[in-house]
């Protein structure tokens, strides 16, 4: 199976109440929907880039963050609306998952949503990694 070879593009988003705002340059189309405990709670898709891709335009004083289990994950979250915008994952953390659903516009039918099974987490994890070639 060869992978889709995708022209960079840079796209904006933020939390609801627009405290929180940041650019994020995706190269690769594709996402995943994980079924975990949080995950699925926050209807989050994972749009997983390296931190240089991701840049945080405004609101770093607005952001409060979550953690829990291994502590490894940095779930942020807007302190006044409370949108998961992005975060740093246990799966990749040198790297910052952005919620796919807070992007600006209508961007959802130009991904690939890939199911992950997160509630089994330690026996799929290599899984990701593969999703992101």
């Amino acid at each position: 199976m060869t992978a889709k070879i995708y022209k960079s593009i840079a796209y904006e988003g933020g939390c609801h109440c627009g405290a929180v705002r940041f650019r994020v340059v995706v190269d690769n189309r594709k996402v995943n929907e994980c079924n975990c405990s949080i995950c699925t709670k926050k209807g989050f898709l994972h749009l997983i880039v390296s931190q240089d891709k991701f840049t945080l335009l405004k609101g770093d004083d607005n952001l409060t963050t979550y953690t829990f289990n291994t502590g490894v994950a940095k779930h942020k979250f807007c302190r006044s609306c409370g949108i998961h915008s992005f975060y740093t994952p246990r799966s990749h953390p040198d790297c910052i998952s952005v919620n796919l659903r807070c992007l600006d516009d209508d961007v959802i039918s130009q991904f690939e949503i890939v199911p992950f099974d997160g509630r089994n987490w330690e026996d799929n994890i290599d899984q990701l990694w593969e999703n992101r070639e």
